[in-house]
């Protein structure tokens, strides 16, 4: 069984079938200050698409669901967030589109 991720360029990146659509999750609980929670999201993403995205896990969790990309090609989904006491921060997710 292939690994789902791989390492390109240094990055962890998520091996991604283009014609997959799944959820993939941001854990910030070891980032987020005790009792602060993610109030909003704003994904930007590059070769996938983001379907929805939502705010899980007592608002330490952010969940994306991602479509598209071409084989071959690299995206990613730069996941800046804001906190209910006003931090904001980027987390990035790589993908590396693979046909399988």
């Amino acid at each position: 069984m292939e690994d789902s991720f791989t390492i390109v360029s240094g990055k962890a990146t998520i091996v991604k079938d283009p014609n997959a659509v799944l959820d993939y999750y941001v854990n910030l609980t070891d980032w987020m200050p005790v009792g602060d929670t993610v109030a909003s999201v704003n994904p930007i993403a590059t070769g996938v698409v983001v379907d929805s995205h939502n705010i899980t896990g007592a608002g330490l969790f952010v969940q994306l669901w991602c479509s598209g990309g071409v084989a071959g090609v690299t995206g990613n989904v730069v996941v800046r967030f804001t906190t209910a006491g006003g931090r904001t921060d980027d987390r990035t997710l790589y993908f590396k589109m693979k046909q399988r």
